[in-house]
C-alpha cells in the first residue's frame, strides 16, 4: 500500500513480516471492539467516562439522553480525512469498521446482558484494562478507535513519541471538563481508568517494536 510522502515508509521485509492475513485482522478488530464496548457498558452502567471521541460523546450523552453510539459514530466523522491522509486508506477502513462495530455493540447492549451491581472502582480498573488491550489489539493491526487514538498513534509512528503518553495527555484533559457535568467522585473514578488504560498502552506499545522503517 503506497503510504503518504510526508510518512515514514515501511521496507518491504517490515511489510513481509508484519503483514496479517484478512482473518487475523477481523478477529482482531472484534475482539478488539468487543473488549472496548464492554468497557464502555461498565463506565455506563456507574455513570463514568473516558477520554478522546469516547469522551466527548459520554458528555453529549450525558447532557442530552442521545444513544451513546449514535454520538460517538457521528464525533469521529472529521478524523477519517485526517487518518486517510496521515495514516493511508488501509488504517483508515479498518478504523471506519472497528468504529461502526462499537457505535453497535454499545446501541444493541441492553438487549443482550444487564449488569445489576457494580463498583465504580472496580468499573474504573477493569475497564481501562479492556479499553488498553482493545486499543492494543486494533493497533497492532493497524486500526483504531478515531479520534485521539489517530493522534496518538501518528505521532508515535513520525515522532517516536509513545502513544500510551500522549493518549494520557489528551485523555486527562477531556476527562476534566467533565467536572461541569457529573459528580466530581465519578469524575475522579473516571480519570483512574484514564491512567490504567494508559499506563497499560505505555508499557506494552513502544515506539519500534511493531514497526520497522527506513
Amino acid at each position: 500500500m503506497p503510504q503518504p510522502s510526508n510518512f515514514p515508509a515501511f521496507t518491504a521485509l517490515s511489510m513481509s513480516t508484519l503483514r496479517h492475513s484478512h482473518f487475523e485482522d477481523a478477529q482482531a478488530i472484534f475482539a478488539g471492539t468487543l473488549f472496548v464496548s464492554l468497557a464502555l457498558i461498565l463506565f455506563k452502567q456507574v455513570g463514568l467516562l473516558t477520554g478522546g471521541a469516547a469522551g466527548i460523546a459520554f458528555l453529549l450523552h450525558y447532557l442530552t439522553g442521545v444513544g451513546f453510539g449514535k454520538l460517538f459514530f457521528l464525533i469521529n466523522l472529521p478524523f477519517y480525512g485526517f487518518a486517510w491522509l496521515r495514516m493511508g486508506r488501509e488504517f483508515t477502513l479498518k478504523t471506519f469498521v472497528a468504529i461502526s462495530l462499537l457505535s453497535a455493540m454499545t446501541e444493541w447492549s441492553p438487549a443482550l446482558f444487564a449488569i445489576e451491581r457494580l463498583h465504580p472502582a472496580y468499573a474504573a480498573v477493569l475497564g481501562g484494562l479492556l479499553l488498553g488491550a482493545g486499543c492494543l489489539f486494533l493497533a497492532r493491526h493497524r486500526g483504531s478507535l478515531g479520534g485521539a487514538t489517530i493522534i496518538s498513534l501518528y505521532m508515535q509512528e513520525k515522532h517516536g513519541w509513545r502513544a500510551g503518553k500522549v493518549q494520557m495527555a489528551i485523555d486527562c484533559s477531556i476527562v476534566a471538563l467533565a467536572f461541569l457535568v457529573i459528580d466530581p467522585v465519578r469524575v475522579l473514578y473516571s480519570v483512574l481508568a484514564a491512567v490504567v488504560m494508559s499506563v497499560f498502552l505505555a508499557v506494552n506499545h513502544k515506539p519500534g517494536r511493531y514497526v520497522t522503517t527506513i
